[in-house]
């Protein structure tokens, strides 16, 4: 039973791959279920046995790519009096790094993100709702490390927290049209050492 379960999770695993290249290439609308099956190397129907529709797909690849940051933000949800926000900081940005340096969930986002803004898309919730998320922790965290002055800037803290985004994802697009001229990791560090001079330390 047990080595049907990891070969159940493992088949899984690989249509969830395929799927991420198919969609970030494609995009949602455009991707197939026939396609997404034929790169996953197994039928049109054991494809459905697993996931029945092209909506419940999607949710799985989402859920997946916001496995770790979504955890990471629940288990952080503000510095609070006895935390380190220096550390909550230097944690998330480890964590979107590493999302970065996985190409084909860069290219699912930046489709994704882009064909999202629709009202009507399957992902449009999601997305709407990972954004504000993402701006109330930022906008905690920023808040946090001005009252322990140790942020060199006056701008609001919710200001703040929208131009982080805009770095984060703005670098990502970038460098997915030129990887060799669009180092991520130290852009974003000088761009948070602009806003945190200490945020290098520790």
């Amino acid at each position: 039973m047990a080595r049907q379960y990891a070969k159940t999770a493992e088949v899984r695993r690989t249509i969830l791959e395929a799927c991420i290249s198919t969609f970030g290439e494609s995009g949602f609308h455009g991707a197939s279920m026939a396609e997404i099956a034929r790169r996953a190397g197994i039928s049109h129907t054991g494809l459905l046995h697993h996931f029945p529709s092209k909506d419940e797909l999607l949710t799985a690849v989402l859920a997946l790519q916001d496995d770790r940051s979504g955890e990471y933000l629940a288990d952080h949800a503000a510095a609070g009096p006895n935390g380190d926000p220096l550390s909550v900081l230097r944690g998330m940005v480890t964590i979107l790094l590493d999302q970065e340096r996985q190409a084909g969930l860069v290219e699912l986002n930046a489709v994704l993100t882009a064909e999202a803004t629709a009202p009507g898309h399957p992902a449009h919730e999601y997305f709407t709702e990972r954004y504000r998320d993402v701006r109330r922790f930022l906008t905690r965290l920023f808040d946090e490390l001005r009252e322990r002055g140790q942020l060199a800037s006056d701008q609001d803290s919710p200001v703040l927290a929208s131009m982080t985004i805009a770095v984060m994802e703005g670098l990502q697009t970038q460098w997915l049209y030129d990887r060799a001229a669009i180092d991520v990791d130290a852009t974003v560090a000088a761009y948070l050492r602009s806003l945190v001079p200490d945020v290098d330390e520790g």
